[in-house]
């Protein structure tokens, strides 16, 4: 890790950004994280809308929701599509939770999770899977890097349990 790579125990980078989704976190379209300190907040950062990876753990944070709720956890998903693509995606498999537009992949590279990435022998950049746990603080608790989409909400959860947040 490099020493500008954001690491748990540090201030979690505030942004604002376009969103759909909860209307008690999304406000007039958008959603500013400094908004929400007070709340235990996984940010999931996420390729592409409607993919194979992404949907299975876009479904596993869906279904893991009620539980996250219950601990008081907001959960936000961004990725680099749009407002519509994200609405659609929601809406198709019912998502309970808001999605995040970063298109110019800001919030990605503050993160540290905009990467080199490699398909079929070509190189391009895209967003790194990664999910960030934030406390009552705004302070990263714990990072995933280059998540698996199976069952990473239960993952999570267990993390919340286990630092008592």
């Amino acid at each position: 890790m490099s020493d500008t790579a954001i690491q748990e125990q540090q201030l979690a980078p505030d942004f604002t950004l376009p969103a759909v989704g909860d209307e008690s976190v999304v406000r007039d379209g958008q959603v500013h994280l400094g908004d929400l300190k007070g709340k235990i907040v996984v940010l999931y950062f996420y390729p592409k809308d409607d993919t194979p990876g992404c949907t299975v753990e876009a479904c596993s944070f869906r279904d893991a929701n009620h539980l996250l709720q219950q601990r008081g956890v907001v959960v936000l998903g961004i990725s680099k599509d749009n407002v519509k693509s994200h609405q659609k995606f929601a809406e198709k498999f019912g998502l309970p939770f808001p999605l995040l537009s970063d298109t110019e992949a800001q919030v990605a590279q503050n993160y540290d999770v905009y990467k080199e990435k490699s398909m079929y022998g070509k190189k391009y950049m895209g967003v790194e899977r990664a999910t960030f746990l934030i406390d009552k603080e705004g302070v990263i608790r714990k990072i995933w890097p280059k998540v698996k989409p199976d069952n990473h909400a239960n993952e999570v959860l267990e993390a919340v349990e286990a630092l008592q947040l």
